[in-house]
């Protein structure tokens, strides 16, 4: 027969030791955690958790707290683990290589448990969690050089189908004889992989290149945008402004700098080709406030005046000389 259900629960314990019985709980599971009750006088925790062949199955809840995976100085290999999680109560916010993310119930996150990483639960969270070892997914492809963490939604699709035979499993783990856990282990694994496949993520969806990319894009979408900042690229890509700070700045350039070169190339191509506008209205479309300004950065991008190019095109006196 499979393994049956264990349960832990820090109720009857005092303060400290409810923090140490937590983190020792964490630990037996997947790896070494420093554990936070953040203001609570109290943690209030279980876990109940089974095994379906490799696979750890937990179902996990606790009042308001924080965990920390800190850098190991011995090989990953310590923490061979995968978690799929799926967030069932509360909000809780995760970090990992300057990655920030908000999970909220419906959600779904698969992450590397051996790169640190913290999650921050500031009230009481429900979550359902899947143990997963590496070496069953590098059978399936996934190489975990590049691997960051993905959230995906369990509410519709793939991702609802695999929270629900995940729910069921757990439910039924303890009746399976070791064979049918073994078979209900590979098509598990194989189900939770679908959401991770239809969106072509391979856990890479935030990697540094990729990352870069999307803010690229995104510069790009908000770039008449006067407002337009760091901040509101990295609120919008769930990562800090420290690590876009880095992404571009590995590329020669600040985040600033990219938008700002980004523009001017806009106007420049709008003043050669559009002549009825005015050289200030083609500034302030692009997100320029300031005609000195923009004339300024103009002339240091490109060695001209924007109504040198104005009159070049158009013939005769610009209409908006700067």
């Amino acid at each position: 027969m499979a393994d049956t259900v264990h349960s832990l629960s820090t109720a009857g314990l005092g303060p400290k030791r409810q923090v140490q019985y937590w983190s020792d709980a964490l630990t037996d599971l997947c790896g070494q955690f420093a554990v936070d009750p953040l203001d609570g006088s109290t943690l209030d925790a279980r876990i109940n958790y089974t095994t379906v062949s490799k696979l750890k199955l937990c179902q996990i809840e606790a009042s308001q707290h924080r965990i920390a995976h800190a850098a190991s100085p011995s090989h990953t290999s310590e923490h061979p683990y995968v978690k799929i999680l799926f967030q069932t109560y509360g909000i809780s916010y995760f970090e990992q290589n300057g990655c920030q993310i908000q999970i909220r119930p419906g959600d779904c996150l698969a992450y590397d448990v051996s790169s640190p990483h913290t999650i921050i639960s500031p009230a009481l969270t429900r979550h359902e969690v899947v143990i997963v070892p590496k070496e069953l997914l590098r059978e399936r492809g996934f190489h975990f050089g590049k691997m960051s963490a993905c959230k995906l939604s369990a509410l519709a699709g793939t991702g609802r189908i695999a929270h629900d035979v995940v729910h069921a499993a757990f439910g039924e783990a303890a009746k399976l004889s070791a064979n049918s856990a073994a078979s209900v282990a590979e098509s598990l694994i194989d189900l939770l992989l679908l959401p991770l496949r239809e969106a072509d993520t391979a856990f890479d969806r935030a990697g540094p290149e990729a990352m870069y990319v999307r803010a690229q894009a995104f510069i790009r979408e908000h770039l008449r945008d006067p407002e337009l900042c760091i901040d509101q690229i990295s609120t919008s890509l769930g990562c800090t402004k420290r690590y876009l700070h880095m992404l571009f700045s590995e590329r020669g350039m600040t985040v600033s700098d990219y938008i700002w070169r980004a523009r001017l190339q806009h106007c420049h191509q709008e003043l050669e080709t559009h002549g009825g506008k005015t050289i200030t209205d083609v500034a302030f479309s692009w997100g320029f406030s300031s005609s000195s300004h923009f004339s300024r950065a103009f002339r240091k991008c490109f060695g001209v005046s924007p109504s040198a190019i104005h009159k070049g095109q158009h013939g005769g006196a610009s209409a908006d000389v700067i």
